[in-house]
C-alpha cells in the first residue's frame, strides 16, 4: 500500500576524496576557489544538505542553499541542523581561504545561535563567513546567515580553528 503522503528525493555525489590530491599542492584560496567554480568536486554534504559554495576571497566565504521540507523537524520547521551546517561551512572555509600550501586545520569549537524560524517558505538563504582572528595555531571567524528574500537574518554563529601545519 502507498501513503500519499510519502517523498522520494534521491541525491548524487562525487567521491569525497577525489579532490584531496589536488589539494596537496593548492593554497586554501585557490583550493577553495577551485571548489566552488566546479573544477573541483564539492564535498558529498552539500549535496545532502542543499548548499552550494558561492563566493570565496581570503578571509571570506559566501555559500547559499534552500531548505525543503526533507530538512523539516517533528514541530513543522526546517532542523536546526541546516543553519548550523551552512554556517559551520561558511566559517570553516573562510578559514581555509587562509591556509598555506600543506596547512591543514579542524574546528575546534563551533557556536550557533538562532534568531528566526526556516521553513520551505523562507525561500533561498545567504551565509557570510570572514575570518576575524588568523594566527599561527589558531583563527577564528564570524558568520551570518540571512533569508535572501526578505534580508531578514536567520541565524549566526562563531567559530575557532586550529592550524596544522604543513
Amino acid at each position: 500500500m502507498t501513503d500519499s503522503n510519502t517523498r522520494t528525493r534521491t541525491v548524487t555525489w562525487t567521491d569525497p576524496l577525489a579532490a584531496l590530491p589536488a589539494a596537496a599542492g593548492m593554497s586554501g584560496l585557490d583550493f577553495m576557489k577551485a571548489v566552488v567554480s566546479g573544477e573541483l568536486p564539492s564535498p558529498p554534504i552539500m549535496s545532502t544538505m542543499g548548499i552550494t559554495g558561492a563566493e570565496v576571497e581570503k578571509g571570506k566565504a559566501i555559500f547559499r542553499g534552500e531548505a525543503g521540507e526533507y530538512l523539516y523537524n517533528p514541530i513543522g520547521v526546517v532542523h536546526g541542523g541546516f543553519a548550523m551546517t551552512i554556517l559551520d561551512s561558511a566559517l570553516g572555509c573562510a578559514v581555509h581561504t587562509t591556509l598555506a600550501v600543506g596547512e591543514r586545520y579542524t574546528s575546534l569549537e563551533t557556536k550557533v545561535n538562532f534568531v528566526r524560524p526556516i521553513t520551505a517558505e523562507t525561500g533561498p538563504v545567504r551565509c557570510e563567513a570572514v575570518v576575524v582572528y588568523r594566527g599561527g595555531r589558531v583563527a577564528t571567524s564570524e558568520g551570518k546567515l540571512f533569508a535572501e528574500q526578505t534580508g531578514k537574518l536567520l541565524a549566526h554563529g562563531t567559530s575557532t580553528c586550529m592550524i596544522i601545519p604543513g
